[in-house]
């Protein structure tokens, strides 16, 4: 498999690209890899990338948003942070990406059991840590189940994961709503912003289109 080129990004659509890593996954899932020369992509990407989507991911070691979608050299943007939440530098990032260097497709990527939505969930303080797990306190507050506060903490697996989707979904809304330039390209239909989940036992990702 071939490094995009300017000729085959302008071929992707939101809708194609969403496809395409879909495939990809599957892929993963399977244990079966595109074939692909990573050296010769290398030479072909060394006067310029062309990629077709933007991936929103969290730190995690197990969540790689190049192997968990099968992604050669030069075919994605990485962006990557623990509890996958944005800020202005990610956002310009973003921007970048999409109306400058073309992707086409951004996706949000959670993921099952995830460290940081866990201490956000306990309230954990720890360094600077403590303000980053802050950015994903909304997303504890917005969940409403359960109503024990027992049971809302990183102990509840369920709970971490229903937080997680929701830091998803509130992550996409920030991009909404504070990135005027994202949201007029894909209300234009240049570009889509969707949010997906990745199961750390599977390695399925779900996407919530």
């Amino acid at each position: 498999m071939k490094a995009h080129t300017r000729e085959t990004q302008a071929t992707m659509t939101p809708e194609k690209s969403i496809r395409f890593l879909k495939e990809g996954n599957l892929r993963f899932q399977q244990n079966l890899k595109a074939n692909r020369n990573l050296l010769e992509q290398v030479n072909d990407t060394s006067d310029g990338q062309f990629p077709f989507a933007t991936i929103l991911s969290c730190i995690d070691s197990r969540v790689s948003a190049e192997l968990v979608f099968d992604q050669g050299l030069g075919d994605i943007f990485s962006v990557r942070i623990a509890g996958n939440f944005v800020n202005e530098d990610i956002l310009g990032s973003m921007e970048f990406a999409c109306k400058l260097a073309g992707t086409k497709l951004i996706v949000v990527l959670g993921h099952t059991a995830c460290g940081a939505v866990k201490g956000a969930c306990d309230d954990a303080k720890l360094g600077n840590l403590t303000k980053l797990i802050e950015k994903i306190t909304p997303a504890v507050k917005a969940t409403p189940e359960p109503k024990d506060a027992s049971l809302r903490n990183s102990k509840n697996l369920d709970f971490v994961d229903s937080v997680a989707k929701k830091n998803v979904e509130l992550t996409i809304e920030r991009i909404h709503q504070e990135s005027p330039v994202l949201s007029e390209m894909e209300k234009n239909g240049e570009i889509k912003i969707i949010g997906a989940m990745y199961d750390i036992n599977t390695g399925a990702v779900d996407f919530y289109e």
